[in-house]
């Protein structure tokens, strides 16, 4: 019989419902449980986080020395209506309009948040694991801070080369290209928040299968426990009163496999760990795993010598000598 259990989901508001049958494995409820929690972040969740951004985007209208589609001039509307009586300088070239320009960098910037969540998506079913969510967004933070943070320079740059050229291209070119890379700029840094909220909905998602190992060795160890439990009960209505010497026994079963149990939740976490680590490798050279190799070699002699008794008395030998 398939048996459902529910799960909280990215959002700590949702159940998600995973299967879980008596036979499946640890393995199998975490890749059941991490494709349902996945498959619940959309990237229309966005849409808050990206609000601010979106607003300046808007902003940039405004702030043009050219004339707008449909809204005109924008900039000497706004001076008229801040001093009255201003009249417009009158020019004899038309400045050259960027309105587009923030629009088509922001449309990038999106663009790049979606193949973001794309890799995330497949990178977090394949290896649940906190390095991966920090290699994918510091990698799309940091080519959008390059984007924002190039065209000032390069609108700078342009500024400077146009000084010499005259009038006519310093205020009709390099004038309009800085003001709306300068707000490009602006835009990229506000744009950041998207992908740190998309780092925090998939790090919920890791976060949720650790607990689910936690709770799977738990699980065991209750589990042990009980039927320890189970068998003393048995034993003592079957044969009696319980000696003193069986309930020690006992007790140090339960202890033994308490421990037993931390052990392997501590190596499972270890190995978990090192083959996070491994994944986030781009590629291991066969030198590297040769002196690993030989690494482990060493210490497993190193270990073999430890438990031989003759080493044993060889070292005291040598701390009775050294202490002297």
């Amino acid at each position: 019989m398939l048996n459902k259990k529910k799960y909280l989901d990215n959002t700590g508001t949702a159940l998600v419902d995973t299967p879980n049958r008596a036979d499946d494995g640890l393995e199998e409820e975490l890749d059941s449980y991490t494709r349902a929690a996945v498959s619940r972040i959309r990237f229309d969740t966005l849409v808050k986080s990206a609000v601010i951004s979106f607003i300046a985007l808007i902003i940039s209208f405004f702030i043009d020395v050219a004339s707008v589609p449909f809204l005109g001039d924008v900039t000497f509307d706004l001076a008229r209506s801040l001093f009255p009586g201003w009249q417009p300088p009158v020019d004899t070239f038309e400045p050259y309009s960027f309105w587009w320009l923030p629009i088509a960098v922001y449309a990038l910037f999106v663009f790049i948040a979606f193949l973001a969540y794309n890799r995330l998506k497949l990178e977090i079913i394949r290896t649940p694991a906190t390095e991966t969510i920090d290699r994918v967004i510091e990698s799309s933070m940091s080519v959008i801070d390059s984007i924002s943070t190039a065209l000032p320079l390069i609108g700078a740059a342009i500024l400077l080369v146009s000084i010499k050229l005259g009038e006519e291209v310093f205020l009709g070119l390099s004038v309009p290209f800085e003001i709306k890379a300068l707000i490009i700029l602006a835009i990229g840094k506000l744009f950041q928040p998207v992908l740190d909220q998309l780092g925090v909905d998939f790090q919920n998602v890791v976060n949720h299968v650790k607990d689910i190992r936690d709770k799977y060795f738990s699980r065991i160890q209750i589990e042990s426990s009980k039927s320890l439990i189970k068998q003393f009960n048995q034993s003592s209505i079957g044969g009696g009163a319980v000696s003193l010497q069986d309930a020690e026994k006992y007790k140090t079963i339960v202890n033994e496999s308490a421990r037993l149990s931390e052990i392997i939740h501590k190596n499972f976490t270890a190995v978990s760990a090192m083959m996070e680590k491994v994944n986030s490798v781009q590629q291991i050279s066969s030198d590297k795993i040769q002196q690993l190799n030989t690494l482990a070699n060493s210490i497993t002699q190193a270990s073999s010598s430890l438990s031989d008794e003759k080493t044993l008395v060889g070292l005291k030998h040598l701390e009775a000598i050294v202490k002297k």
